[in-house]
C-alpha cells in the first residue's frame, strides 16, 4: 500500500462497484480495494438463463483477480461483518480489520420475502450464481422425478410450476420455462410425451412489466398467453407449504415448484445508523451519493436511494443502469475531490427498460426521458435486447460464450447445458436446507376443497 494515497474500500463488486473501480484503474490518488464474498463478478440480468439451462455459469461470470490484473486495484475475498465509522474500521468475516479513508457501499440487494418465513424456506429464487445453479438443479430434478412417477396426481403436481412476480425477472423466467415446455420436454423426457407442463404467472398489480409502457404490458401478456401460461393479475402469493400455493383470491394451486421473483431489499450492515436507512433498508444519500450523516461513506447502486431527483421522488429504480451510472459518477467525483475541485451531483440518464419473452420475442422502451419514447417489440425488440446485454458483459470471453450459447439455442431449439451439479451447499445460504419441493410417493393428493369451503385447488 502506498502511504501517500488514501485508502478507498469498495464493498461489493456488482454493477456499481465494478464501474467505480474501473474508473479508478491506476489512479494516483487512491489505493483501491474491492471486497466481495465471491471471487468473481457476474451479470445478474442473465442469471435466469443459467437457472433454466440456456447459459453456462462461466458465460456470465469472470474472476475479479483476472479482471484487476495490471490495474492497481486490490481484491479481498470476504464479507463485511461490521463497520466502525468513528474509527473508520471494517471488521471482516476472515477476522481481519481494515482501516479506510473512504468507504463505498455497492453491495447490491437481496431477495425480499416480506417477512414470510415459509416462502423463504420453500420457494426458489435467484440473486446469485449459486441460487441459479440450485434452481437449475431443482427444476431438472423435478423433471427427472416426474418422468418416473406413476401416480398421476403427484406427476401432475410435479409438472406444475408457479412464478410469483410479473416484473422483468419473472416474465423472462416464465418465457424460458415455456420454451422448455414447447421444445424440449418431449425431446429430453420421452416418458413425459403427451403430458403438460402447467405454468402459472402471478402478479400483484394490474399489469405485467408494470414500470414499462402500456404497449409492453399488452405485448408481455399476449406473448405469455400465446405460450400457454396461465396469468393471474391483481393476485398475490400468500403462502407456500406442502406443495400448495395459496393465493390472495382464495385459490390454491397444487404445485411442486414456486419461483419467487417479487422484490428485493438491501442488506443491513451493523455500525451504520438505522436513521440513515429507508423502509427497504437502502442507505439514504445526498446528490453526491454520500450517506447522510457521514462524510467519508458513500453508497451506490441497489443499496442506495436518493430523494432529490424530482423525476424519481421515491428514488431511482434498482436496476443495472442507475448502478452503472452512479459508480462512474462517484469515481469522477472522488477524482475531482482529490484535485480540490467541487463534485458534480448525480443525474440519472434513463436509457429505457427491456425484457425478453421466450426465444424470439422481446419488448423495449427506449429513451424514456424524452417526450416521445421509442417502443420496440418482436424481432426489433429482440435484436436490441441481445445487443444491449452482449455489450454489457464484463469481458470479451463472456460475450463470445454467451453469443455462442444463444446462437445454438436459437438455431436448434436446444441446448446441452441441462446437467445437475450438486454441491455440499446447494444455495448461497450458510447451511443446507431441506429440498424445498419434496413430493413423496406416499403423500396424499391435494384436497379438492379446503376446510373453510372458500378455497379451491387448481390443477
Amino acid at each position: 500500500m502506498e502511504a501517500n494515497k488514501k485508502q478507498l474500500i469498495i464493498i461489493g463488486g456488482g454493477f456499481a462497484g465494478i464501474n467505480l473501480a474501473r474508473k479508478l484503474y491506476n489512479n494516483q490518488y487512491y489505493e483501491v480495494t474491492v471486497i466481495d464474498k465471491h471471487n468473481y463478478n457476474y451479470f445478474t440480468p442473465l442469471l435466469y438463463q443459467v437457472a433454466t439451462g440456456f447459459l453456462e455459469p462461466s458465460a456470465i461470470s469472470y474472476p475479479f483477480r483476472k479482471l484487476f490484473q495490471h490495474t492497481g486495484i486490490h481484491f479481498r475475498l470476504a464479507e463485511l461483518n461490521r463497520v466502525d465509522p468513528d474509527k473508520q474500521l471494517l471488521f471482516l468475516s476472515d477476522n481481519s480489520i481494515l482501516k479506510y479513508d473512504i468507504l463505498a457501499f455497492a453491495a447490491g440487494s437481496t431477495t425480499n420475502f416480506f417477512g414470510n418465513a415459509l416462502l423463504q424456506k420453500n420457494a426458489l429464487y435467484i440473486k446469485s450464481i449459486e441460487d441459479a445453479i440450485n434452481m437449475r438443479n431443482t427444476l431438472l430434478d423435478v423433471m427427472e422425478r416426474a418422468s418416473v412417477e406413476k401416480d398421476p396426481v403427484i406427476r401432475k403436481a410435479l409438472l406444475t410450476m408457479v412464478v410469483a412476480g410479473g416484473g422483468p425477472t419473472g416474465v423472462e423466467l416464465a418465457g424460458m420455462l415455456a420454451e422448455f415446455k414447447a421444445c424440449l420436454m418431449g425431446m429430453d423426457y420421452p416418458e413425459l410425451k403427451g403430458e403438460t407442463l402447467q405454468l402459472y404467472m402471478i402478479e400483484g398489480s394490474a399489469n405485467l412489466l408494470a414500470p414499462m409502457s402500456d404497449a409492453s404490458h399488452k405485448e408481455a401478456f399476449k406473448t405469455l398467453n400465446r405460450l400457454k401460461i396461465d396469468i393471474r393479475l391483481n393476485t398475490r402469493v400468500e403462502k407456500y407449504e406442502a406443495n400448495l400455493v395459496y393465493l390472495s383470491t382464495g385459490e390454491v394451486i397444487h404445485a411442486g415448484t414456486l419461483i419467487w421473483a417479487v422484490g428485493v431489499t438491501a442488506r443491513i450492515f451493523p455500525g451504520i445508523d438505522q436513521d440513515c436507512l429507508d423502509k427497504s433498508h437502502r442507505m439514504i444519500t445526498d446528490a453526491y451519493n454520500r450517506v447522510i450523516g457521514y462524510q467519508q461513506i458513500y453508497a451506490i447502486g441497489d443499496i442506495s436511494v436518493q430523494y432529490g431527483d424530482t423525476r424519481y421522488p421515491s428514488g431511482h429504480p434498482q436496476l443495472a443502469q442507475p448502478a452503472i451510472q452512479q459508480g462512474k459518477r462517484l469515481a469522477k467525483n472522488l477524482l475531482l475531490a482529490a484535485k480540490g475541485k467541487p463534485m458534480h451531483p448525480f443525474h440519472y440518464f434513463d436509457r429505457g427498460d427491456m425484457a425478453i419473452i421466450g426465444r424470439s420475442w422481446a419488448v423495449a422502451d427506449l429513451f424514456r426521458h424524452k417526450k416521445h419514447p421509442v417502443h420496440l417489440g418482436g424481432i426489433l425488440g429482440l435484436l436490441s435486447w441481445l445487443f444491449i446485454h452482449l455489450v454489457s458483459l464484463v469481458n470479451y470471453n463472456n460475450k463470445i460464450k454467451t453469443f455462442y450459447n444463444w446462437l445454438v439455442a436459437y438455431l436448434t431449439h436446444d441446448q446441452v447445458l441441462r446437467m445437475i451439479f450438486h454441491a455440499d451447499k446447494p444455495t448461497s445460504q450458510k447451511t443446507p436446507r431441506p429440498h424445498p419441493h419434496s413430493l413423496l410417493p406416499d403423500q396424499p393428493a391435494a384436497p379438492k376443497k379446503v376446510a373453510n369451503g372458500k378455497q379451491r385447488v387448481l390443477f
